[in-house]
């Protein structure tokens, strides 16, 4: 709990902006999905053939994290690390997510990370609009079985995909979405990539993440359905 405590107060530092303080967060509610139905959902993942990327994959990135999670993070797709890797957000990016996770009290291990693509695009381009198409149900497979209570879509493509709109992510920003029929709470912020490329928009990101835990804080208060 130290050391949590140390290196979000390391990463606040970092971007020069004052610590702020989120009361402890509540039980996660269960998710009632079983170990099966995940079992299940990612070998179909595993041997997908629905597009042209399991050609050029070297292996498909499932999601990695608590099947209990209240908060899913979603990106776009993998990157070369993760393809080799087979789990999402593990390179440099991965590394900043993680900072920011932690710098929420809530760490990697109790959440959910997922992609909208389970498989790399060569070079890294953006995701075809079928491809898309054909990975997209997995997802939302994913969010049924999950139940989280609120999502985080980090960068444009996975925002603007989830959301079906081509507004620019930054009037995304800053206000609480809703995701499928189910109405999932859905924040957007800034994919972990961007801003390492633009490190002036880390401040941004933190009113992002304080706009999750005050959503997250909201939504634990709301009674229990009976």
């Amino acid at each position: 709990m130290v050391r949590d405590a140390a290196l979000r107060a390391q990463y606040l530092q970092s971007l020069g902006i004052e610590q702020w303080q989120l009361r402890r967060a509540a039980p996660a509610i269960p998710a009632p999905a079983t170990n099966g139905a995940w079992r299940e959902l990612a070998a179909e993942v595993h041997g997908c053939v629905r597009c042209g990327l399991h050609a050029t994959r070297t292996q498909t990135v499932f999601g990695v994290g608590n099947l209990n999670a209240e908060l899913l993070v979603v990106g776009e797709a993998p990157g070369a690390d993760e393809d080799r890797q087979g789990e999402p957000f593990v390179g440099r990016a991965g590394q900043l997510l993680n900072s920011m996770l932690r710098a929420m009290r809530a760490p990697r291990e109790t959440v959910y990370i997922a992609n909208l693509l389970k498989c790399r695009p060569p070079g890294n381009r953006d995701p075809a609009s079928d491809e898309v198409a054909s990975c997209q149900p997995y997802l939302q497979r994913q969010i049924e079985l999950l139940r989280p209570r609120l999502m985080l879509a980090v960068g444009r493509i996975a925002a603007q995909n989830l959301l079906a709109t081509d507004t620019p992510i930054g009037k995304l920003r800053g206000m609480v979405h809703r995701y499928g029929t189910a109405g999932t709470p859905l924040i957007v912020t800034y994919h972990p990539a961007y801003l390492l490329r633009s490190p002036t928009e880390k401040r941004k990101s933190w009113v992002d993440l304080r706009l999750v835990c005050g959503e997250l804080a909201r939504l634990r208060a709301l009674p229990s359905d009976p």
